[in-house]
């Protein structure tokens, strides 16, 4: 990494569901150990913050929730009304978008580029803008295959896979504790 990357100030936004969906229901399934992953992101793609985006509330989380925000992750949390909160999916797809283009219109140099972590087709019109905009690093798929064929048009410069034996090595929860 050369020097002048190394002063970027990028933010992540992670489509949590779509991360966790992504990797634990995956050809190979494997759990993402967030630590680790957080340092990742800090490292290859100059992270200040990382927003950890989640479904809704549930008491019973609590302690995914502790371990997320200790993991060095913002968490946001989708609103639902507490009666369809247990028939609703986490659809955070709108919230990033709008949080992205917030941030954006209202201050636009407090960050150099968005990295984006989730497959989903539902962001690629955010990705083209800010492609087009010089705002984007990348959009880190959980694993490639399952990533939405809407995503093909853009060159591999914007792109990576989670997956791949050399970047799921550095962040992957390991058995038997710390090697």
């Amino acid at each position: 990494m050369n020097e002048e990357k190394s002063k970027h100030d990028n933010i992540a936004y992670i489509d949590g569901q779509n991360l966790h969906l992504g990797t634990t229901s995956a050809e190979s399934a494997w759990t993402v150990d967030l630590k680790r992953f957080r340092i990742y992101l800090a490292k290859k793609y100059d992270i200040s913050k990382a927003y950890y985006y989640i479904g809704f509330t549930n008491d019973q989380n609590r302690a995914l929730y502790r371990y997320i925000q200790e993991s060095g992750f913002v968490l946001v949390f989708k609103p639902h009304h507490e009666t369809l909160a247990s028939t609703k999916k986490g659809n955070v797809d709108a919230d990033i978008i709008f949080d992205v283009m917030e941030m954006m219109y209202r201050s636009r140099t407090s960050f150099e580029r968005v990295i984006l972590v989730s497959g989903d087709g539902d962001y690629k019109k955010l990705v083209d803008f800010l492609i087009k905009e010089g705002a984007f690093e990348k959009v880190l798929f959980p694993e490639l295959k399952r990533a939405s064929s809407l995503y093909r048009q853009i060159t591999r410069k914007y792109f990576d896979d989670l997956s791949k034996p050399e970047i799921r090595q550095k962040i992957q929860k390991r058995k038997g504790g710390l090697r």
